[in-house]
């Protein structure tokens, strides 16, 4: 699925019409998960819900939530879209559905999971439900290619990757997948955040190869130094944070205050890389939609905008040398 920046385009400032009040459906009524699927399309259009947490639109979301309610991968979804499901299986989705409308949290919270690059995590109210352009970058620009795209050599060969303000901890994950070789260090300043990475360490059987730190950016790594650091940090400027819809107001503030620009946390990385970074190594970094404030306060440095499959200029690369 694709995946997308912390905070979605800023919603109108008026409050939204009331939801209308759902129909009066029973799962006998709906026999098959396509059928379930365009009752939740109705019902989260007619809410306004907002989607911006691994899933991108309302089509996305009822079907991740139709198929972790039936212990499917969201992929399968169209295998079985004809199938018809049980009367108990069909309350249970339903119940699903009203929830994320009543509730207006992100449905990862609600069934505990998200997707990034097609492997599951566990994900809670104690961290930031993670989405991030980076994983598909980590494929697209350092998978060493025979036509050389790598933008750090051989990925069998990168020793050390850290990843700073882990949250639950998907990048660091993706990135040990990535670099098969590499030992794997991942900081957030969060008890709690680092207390679900911890699980999905141990759920992704990475306990030997990634560790976790607590602390505020560099400061719990000493002077040890990496081939790659990478980091989706918060980055929502003071309009963005009082803009925010329910949605994100669900998750922690800390994972997305960036200061009265989004720059506060970039401008520290960005200061303090080239310390922890081998001559040949370099910074990936995503900050959604402050690339033209980001350039402002930094006209000399040369950096690299990577685009994915739905972004343009939101995450850089920089290397070593150049900071």
């Amino acid at each position: 699925m694709a995946k997308r920046s912390k905070a979605p385009a800023k919603p109108s400032a008026k409050r939204s019409p009331a939801a209308p009040k759902p129909p009066k459906v029973g799962p006998g009524e709906l026999h098959t998960l396509f059928d379930l699927l365009r009752y939740a399309v109705s019902r989260f259009n007619a809410a306004k819900l907002v989607f911006a947490h691994g899933t991108t639109d309302p089509v996305a979301e009822a079907a991740f939530l139709i198929c972790e309610t039936l212990h499917l991968h969201p992929d399968q979804f169209e295998n079985f879209a004809n199938a018809r499901v049980t009367n108990a299986e069909g309350r249970q989705i339903l119940d699903l559905i009203e929830r994320r409308i009543a509730t207006r949290k992100p449905a990862a919270y609600l069934v505990n999971k998200v997707y990034m690059r097609g492997l599951p995590f566990y994900v809670d109210e104690r961290t930031i439900v993670p989405r991030s352009f980076i994983g598909e970058l980590l494929d697209s620009h350092f998978g060493g290619d025979e036509d050389g795209t790598s933008l750090i050599g051989d990925p069998a060969e990168v020793e050390n990757v850290l990843d700073l303000c882990t949250g639950s901890g998907c990048l660091a994950i993706l990135a040990s997948r990535n670099f098969p070789n590499a030992a794997v260090d991942a900081v957030d300043i969060s008890k709690d955040a680092l207390a679900v990475a911890a699980r999905n360490v141990a759920d992704h059987g990475l306990d030997d190869r990634l560790t976790l730190y607590r602390g505020d950016l560099f400061e719990p790594l000493g002077p040890r130094r990496y081939d790659l650091i990478i980091s989706n940090p918060p980055y929502v400027d003071a309009e963005g944070m009082a803009t925010l819809p329910r949605e994100c107001r669900a998750e922690p503030k800390i994972a997305f205050d960036g200061g009265a620009d989004g720059l506060d946390i970039i401008r520290r990385i960005l200061d303090e890389a080239k310390q922890h970074l081998t001559p040949q190594g370099g910074l990936l970094c995503e900050i959604g939609r402050g690339r033209d404030y980001l350039e402002g306060a930094y006209p000399a440095l040369p950096l690299l905008w990577l685009d994915t499959e739905d972004s343009e200029g939101e995450v850089f690369w920089i290397g070593a040398a150049d900071l």
